[in-house]
């Protein structure tokens, strides 16, 4: 590679807030060797609500906050915009990498696909269960998979699917980064009580396949009640709580909706576990579980299901049980109510392995040594070097 820097333009949808997907970008202000261009919907729908684009002016990379349409449209939803302006910039940039944070059968990755000229194609892709795509999407995602130079996966699932579908290049492993500067732990004000019941939580959408209902049947098995404390919203609230009035749980379960993340990451700092009890559907396989590192930054070890990519991101930092099995959760929240100290262990080993593993640094050198692979790799094929 030359001496001069690397021109890497990277597309993320999900890099419109400055406070959240955009700052896994932010450490290349210390890469001399790097010239980062992100580019960012100016107006986003996702969940329901409609993103506004936070400034560009973000230090270390140079932001472009494009108008995009077809931002939503049937059941594809999110997955069929589409940036007018894409082809201008490419043609003055001339980078030589073309980075997408977004699946192969977007319409945007075609985009990119049609237009990158000599560029190397870098995509990252979370999706982990294989399914044939309607018209003209499974096309679409073979398509660019042919003509993608490197790969970064989420998990060895997504790496299975784009295997499967018939990409044979290099792939990278890559996870998500945690905000240390809200999730983060803090010394305890006050000692916890002895003999105090163990505080589980749960943060995340209240949809069925997330596993609440098993927390609760776990409950009412304990010999040593334990409290259930859980932030979210979603269709399955009302099935929760109709469950928590029939197996009298009332006094031990509390719900309450969405919040700020600085009163999430408080939240999370006073369990001694969270829960992600996800169940795997044909439909639906947990493909990572930002709240696993969250919770883990601040101090908190993670009881999950043995669901995607749920057994990986805990690692050493919390425990693994089976899907759908109450019994095995209430065994282990009973020993730990016996052995606090295992806790304690753990606690250690959950903010280690989000130091090791799940930094914004750590998320900026896997990126970083992908782009620069897939641009010597394109030269080499090039007969450039």
């Amino acid at each position: 590679m030359s001496e001069r820097k690397l021109r890497v333009l990277s597309i993320a949808h999900t890099a419109v807030s400055r406070s959240a997907g955009r700052l896994r970008y932010h450490p290349f202000k210390s890469y001399a060797d790097l010239d980062v261009h992100l580019v960012v919907p100016q107006r986003f729908r996702q969940f329901g609500r409609t993103l506004e684009a936070d400034p560009g002016d973000d230090e270390g990379i140079t932001v472009h906050v494009l108008p995009i349409i077809l931002d939503s449209a049937g059941p594809m939803t999110w997955y069929l915009h589409i940036y007018p302006g894409l082809s201008k910039l490419i043609s003055a940039l001339k980078p030589d990498v073309i980075h997408l944070w977004e699946e192969p059968w977007s319409a945007v990755a075609s985009q990119a696909c049609l237009l990158k000229k000599h560029a190397a194609l870098v995509l990252e892709v979370d999706q982990n269960i294989l399914k044939r795509l309607p018209p003209p999407f499974e096309f679409m995602r073979r398509k660019v998979l042919q003509h993608c130079d490197h790969i970064l996966s989420r998990s060895s699932d997504a790496t299975a699917v784009i295997r499967a579908n018939g990409y044979t290049g290099p792939v990278s492993p890559i996870g998500y980064g945690v905000d240390q500067e809200t999730f983060h732990p803090v010394e305890a004000s006050e000692p916890r009580i002895v003999g105090a019941p163990l505080a589980l939580g749960y943060v995340g959408r209240l949809v069925e396949e997330k596993g609440i209902q098993d927390a609760l049947d776990a409950m009412v098995r304990m010999g040593h009640p334990a409290m259930l404390h859980i932030i979210g919203e979603g269709p399955y609230e009302p099935a929760i709580r109709s469950q928590i009035d029939r197996l009298g749980l009332g006094e031990r379960v509390s719900i309450r909706g969405w919040d700020k993340p600085a009163a999430v990451a408080d939240f999370m700092r006073g369990l001694d576990a969270l829960l992600l009890l996800t169940h795997t559907t044909p439909a639906v396989k947990e493909q990572f579980g930002r709240v696993i590192i969250e919770a883990q930054n601040c101090g908190t070890p993670v009881i999950g299901a043995d669901s995607g990519a749920i057994p990986d991101v805990v690692g050493e930092g919390g425990w693994i049980i089976p899907q759908h099995d109450p019994a095995a959760l209430a065994e282990l929240v009973d020993r730990l109510a016996e052995d606090r100290a295992e806790i304690d262990t753990k606690r250690k080993l959950a903010m280690e392995n989000v130091q090791a593993r799940f930094t914004y640094g750590a998320i900026a050198e896997q990126l970083a040594t992908a782009w620069k692979a897939a641009y010597i790799a394109r030269d080499i094929k090039r007969g450039a070097i």
